[in-house]
């Protein structure tokens, strides 16, 4: 493998802040990230690191807690000690309570009058922002820095809205980076380049040769000692709210006039503004939610949601949605996009299968007419890949079609070292590029549409379907695709 591009990187001085910065988020994802722009020269020299939490700690305990929580998320062939010795020389530690704005003064001596741009990365929960907001202002650290927002942003709507207008009080929008980390994939990156760069597909990509959109993100992994988290959160907030009506809304774009980060929102916020609402009568036929039960992840024994610490006994909490979304505009109108996301699954895996239309008569006999015979998939993870399905001959006597596939795997084609989303966002920042983070009027457009559906489960007393792990969900989801003359992937024969 050859090293990634360095296009597009910035070299200028920063201080980068980490609030939450013993916790999870940060060891597994952020500063794993981190450690990779800096092996790779992506990093200025002078940026700094600074890691901010409640935990008693001083510098020099905080890099042992680092050397110890981030190292097992590196790959070991990435690390030579040289190098991890530098990183750690960028770090230093500052201990205070972020919801007590006089102990700011222990960050505002650390970064102290140092050149550069000042990054605050919220790895908090969404509680903590406005406040951390609000110090940082009293403090005089808030004037030109960038502040970037982890999800869940609000429980719904309003309070959604309670902290935009909160923190929209200190930062400009265009100091505000609301970090979706679906968003910074590879593969989401190349759908915007299948579309817009390539005349093959653009043609094809309406109502006239579509017949349906699928978009799955499905996990094998529980709650994973998050049942405090998850049980006041459910699928639809952590996962459709913002990861899926993202994904839709690049799917169903208009080509924008340029890659301006402006220019691309814009034309999202177009397509999430269309999507059909759900009356009450809607939601009980296009969405299923489901819970997953005791069943086995392979074939290891895992327990029910409901017995998952921090789960309230006889929770209704969803870990499984799936529904039917259209979009009302001349280039979609009548085409079903089906999503569904969920916990226990079969499978860990995301992706985008566009089905085309099959040939609207067959001179070949019913098997060009079979579904799935033409189509294209996106898989997002694992292993980035795009797969164009087709019909081709079988070799023999007769014409018996065989299905055949033209595969783009990244990793083969591109022999370079793959960049993680969380990395690609995070230089996003320090190099002040906003396209692949979430507007306010995105994310107020997303919260307004599945507010109902929300609504409409506090009014229900039935419950979430059940299903047992390592299954596909609910039989109530095959059953939605069933109505409409389709099925998952997996489901084909």
């Amino acid at each position: 493998m050859t090293k990634r591009s360095t296009a597009g990187s910035d070299h200028s001085p920063f201080a980068f802040v980490l609030f939450g910065g013993t916790g999870d988020l940060a060891m597994r994802k952020i500063l794993p990230a981190l450690f990779a722009a800096h092996r790779d020269g992506l990093l200025a020299a002078d940026g700094r690191i600074v890691g901010v939490a409640q935990t008693a700690l001083d510098t020099s305990g905080y890099l042992q807690w680092v050397r110890e929580h981030v190292k097992p998320h590196i790959a070991g062939a990435s690390i030579d000690d040289a190098t991890w010795r530098s990183f750690l020389e960028r770090i230093a530690y500052v201990q205070l309570d972020a919801s007590q704005p006089e102990t700011y003064s222990a960050l505002r001596d650390a970064l102290g009058t140092a050149s550069g741009r000042r990054i605050f990365y919220l790895a908090t929960g969404p509680a903590l922002f406005v406040p951390i907001c609000g110090a940082l202002a009293s403090a005089g650290l808030s004037e030109g820095s960038r502040i970037v927002l982890e999800k869940p942003l609000g429980y719904d709507l309003e309070s959604s809205n309670a902290i935009n207008d909160a923190v929209g009080q200190i930062f400009n929008e265009d100091q505000i980076y609301r970090i979706d980390h679906y968003l910074g994939k590879e593969a989401v990156q190349n759908l915007l380049a299948l579309r817009f760069g390539n005349s093959l597909f653009e043609p094809l990509w309406r109502r006239e040769w579509v017949e349906s959109i699928q978009i799955t993100v499905a996990e094998e992994l529980g709650v994973e000692g998050r049942g405090n988290f998850y049980d006041q959160t459910g699928a639809l907030r952590d996962m459709v709210q913002n990861h899926l009506l993202q994904l839709l809304s690049i799917i169903a774009m208009e080509p924008p006039g340029s890659m301006d980060a402006d220019a691309v929102r814009d034309e999202k916020l177009r397509v999430l503004r269309a999507l059909k609402p759900l009356p009450a009568d809607e939601i009980r036929r296009s969405v299923v939610r489901g819970q997953y039960h005791p069943g086995a992840i392979k074939n290891t024994p895992v327990c029910a949601y409901h017995a998952e610490a921090g789960v309230r006994p006889g929770s209704t909490t969803e870990t499984f949605v799936a529904l039917k979304v259209e979009v009302e505009n001349w280039r979609w109108a009548g085409v079903p996009f089906f999503l569904r996301t969920g916990k226990r699954l079969a499978g860990r895996v995301a992706e985008i299968v566009v089905n085309f239309r099959p040939v609207p008569h067959s001179a070949l006999g019913p098997s060009a007419l079979r579904p799935g015979s033409n189509r294209l998939t996106i898989r997002l993870q694992p292993n980035e890949s795009i797969r164009l399905s087709a019909l081709a001959k079988q070799p023999g006597m007769g014409m018996t079609l065989q299905g055949v596939h033209l595969d783009l795997a990244f990793d083969e084609f591109f022999q370079q070292d793959r960049m993680e989303a969380y990395e690609r966002l995070l230089l996003d920042v320090i190099g002040g590029r906003l396209a692949l983070f979430v507007r306010r009027d995105e994310q107020e457009a997303a919260w307004r549409w599945v507010a109902p559906i929300i609504e409409d489960w506090g009014t229900q007393a039935s419950l979430p379907k059940p299903y047992a792990s390592g299954t596909w969900g609910p039989a109530a989801s095959s059953a939605l695709l069933a109505r409409h003359n389709t099925c998952w992937p997996e489901e084909e024969n």
